[in-house]
């Protein structure tokens, strides 16, 4: 029987398991995330006004954990080296399976 320790503010939990470990879970809504990337996708061409700017994606902190810990066993995302963070991001970004994290079109 799991034994809930603690809550974090950002809803991360911790529980405390028979065999002495201890399970972290974290758990993230991203519809409000899904939708707004949605309407801005359809909204321009994601260029600032002045067009030196372009967003690309909006992408919920937990996936970029566990895209993270699928790269190196580490949940760090920020701990990764920046070209393998772009590599990341592009590969997974440009497919199909992750198109809803897209703000606009093209191809990174």
């Amino acid at each position: 029987m799991s034994i809930l320790r603690s809550v974090d503010p950002d809803g991360t939990k911790y529980f405390f398991e028979d065999d002495g470990t201890l399970t972290v879970k974290n758990s993230q809504d991203v519809e409000p995330i899904l939708k707004k990337n949605k309407r801005m996708y359809n909204d321009g061409d994601g260029y600032s006004a002045s067009k030196d700017l372009k967003r690309v994606a909006s992408i919920p902190t937990l996936i970029l954990t566990l895209w993270a810990k699928e790269y190196n066993g580490s949940n760090n995302w920020f701990g990764l080296p920046a070209d393998e963070r772009k590599k990341i991001l592009k590969r997974k970004l440009n497919s199909n399976e992750f198109r809803y994290f897209r703000t606009a079109s093209g191809n990174l």
